[in-house]
């Protein structure tokens, strides 16, 4: 912890906690005091720019092999509620913060969030210059770290921190897929957020949803739109998937190297073609590699509640919550088809390319027949989005069910139930409006 930070805190009841080290595999060092747990534990570090929605970050299970840092200074001022909990536990391996807050202030709190990590078992450190951790890990990638509040020798943690295990190569998602089966329904919504949110639709479609680390959020919004679930483990056989006849299938997200999830994407394989099929982020990434994708490991990741997106279909930019360190290579899909890709027969690694030309390219798959970019990153140009053409499937790498966070992609929970009546059209759909759908404002509702 800086002097200045010391300073500021003898003035104030903060108590102060014993101190803590983070220490990179590069020797990057940062200095801080325990807000939370003690402990000493490893993961990769990476950062998420979300301005709110704290405990939807910490409870995310696609974090686990992980340790965040909250980019956002001041952490825990509304506290905690259990509903908003994206998961029975956290799955992350550690939390970094500029300042934790003791003394939060929501009529919903149920505890404050240095309670929920301790009572979690989650290795916290406040204290750190949390701006220039970020600007670190954007130079020099994403990479091991130990965050520890029991050692604080830098050598010794540099020593183990660069022992340590990858995350790559490693199959994560078993670790927080369920078990069993499990179903959702209306009964399940949470009752404290039925202020904000009007009545679901009836249950008409019946889904199965592979939970490869799910967030609650997304089985909620499912469920809104009309979707009765039935979850079950990342490796289920596509034949027990099938015999519960589904009106569609959905694909989760979920944490780490997607080529270390095969149990799921050959399985994916073949429910392709068979039943209409959504993933988001991990379930994009399955899709994906089910067509005979490769994935590519991004630098430091895509983290945050502000990501501008590129809709090609309809050139409109969405603003979207992301979270995932992994990412299509859209070429590895196929060779374009010139006359549905404006006459271009070859391949730009900067998918940008196709927002200037305002075209949604579509390539020839040899598995799947056509399957076209429909969303594009517009701070890298990496792919977002994709559809199939010849067989009821898409899928993003995004999160529409950002909560707290943009709505913009929200209406991707209705394109899916539009995809499932068997539309055509279930894409092309008016964001302006539906972004809103299911939202009371001032005693009314927007349908």
């Amino acid at each position: 912890m800086s002097e200045i930070t010391k300073k500021l805190l003898e003035n104030t009841s903060k108590p102060l906690g014993v101190p803590a080290l983070l220490v990179l595999e590069d020797g990057a060092v940062f200095s801080g005091t325990s807000c939370a747990a003690q402990g000493e534990v490893f993961g990769e570090i990476c950062f998420n720019t979300s301005l709110e929605g704290y405990l939807e970050v910490i409870t995310d299970p696609s974090y686990a092999g992980q340790i965040i840092t909250m980019t956002y200074p001041q952490i825990g001022n509304y506290g905690v509620n259990r509903e908003d909990c994206q998961s029975e536990k956290p799955a992350l391996r550690g939390l970094v913060v500029r300042d934790m807050c003791q003394v939060p202030s929501n009529w919903r709190c149920e505890l404050t969030l240095p309670d929920f990590l301790r009572e979690n078992n989650v290795v916290a450190i406040e204290g750190v210059d949390t701006r220039t951790l970020v600007r670190h890990v954007r130079d020099n990638g994403a990479q091991r770290a130990v965050l520890s509040t029991l050692d604080t020798d830098v050598e010794s943690l540099l020593a183990k921190v660069r022992a340590s295990e990858s995350i790559v190569g490693v199959n994560l998602a078993e670790t927080v897929s369920r078990s069993e089966k499990a179903t959702f329904g209306i009964d399940d919504l949470p009752k404290t957020q039925a202020f904000a949110l009007s009545a679901p639709a009836p249950a008409k479609y019946k889904v199965v949803a592979y939970d490869c680390g799910a967030k609650l959020s997304i089985f909620q919004n499912l469920v809104r739109v009309g979707c009765e679930l039935t979850a079950v483990p990342w490796d289920t056989p596509a034949e027990d998937v099938l015999a519960m006849n589904p009106d569609g299938v959905f694909l989760s997200n979920g944490p780490g190297d997607p080529d270390a999830v095969s149990g799921t994407y050959t399985q994916v394989e073949k429910l392709l073609g068979k039943v209409p099929v959504f993933g988001i982020c991990l379930g994009h990434q399955m899709m994906s590699k089910a067509a005979g994708a490769q994935i590519e490991k991004l630098k430091f990741g895509h983290r945050g509640g502000n990501h501008p997106v590129m809709n090609l279909r309809t050139h409109r930019v969405e603003i979207t919550a992301q979270n995932h360190g992994f990412g299509l290579l859209f070429p590895t899909l196929g060779e374009l088809i010139p006359e549905e890709s404006a006459g271009e027969t070859e391949h730009r690694d900067d998918l940008r390319f196709w927002v200037e030309k305002r075209v949604a390219p579509v390539v020839r798959n040899e598995k799947f027949g056509r399957i076209q970019l429909t969303h594009v990153n517009l701070n890298d140009g990496t792919a977002e989005g994709i559809a199939f053409l010849d067989i009821p499937a898409f899928s993003v790498q995004y999160h529409p069910e950002a909560s707290p966070g943009p709505t913009d992609a929200h209406y991707l929970f209705t394109a899916f139930s539009r995809l499932m009546d068997g539309r055509e059209d279930y894409l092309d759909i008016d964001i302006a409006a539906d972004r809103l759908a299911g939202w009371k404002f001032g005693g009314e509702v927007n349908a």
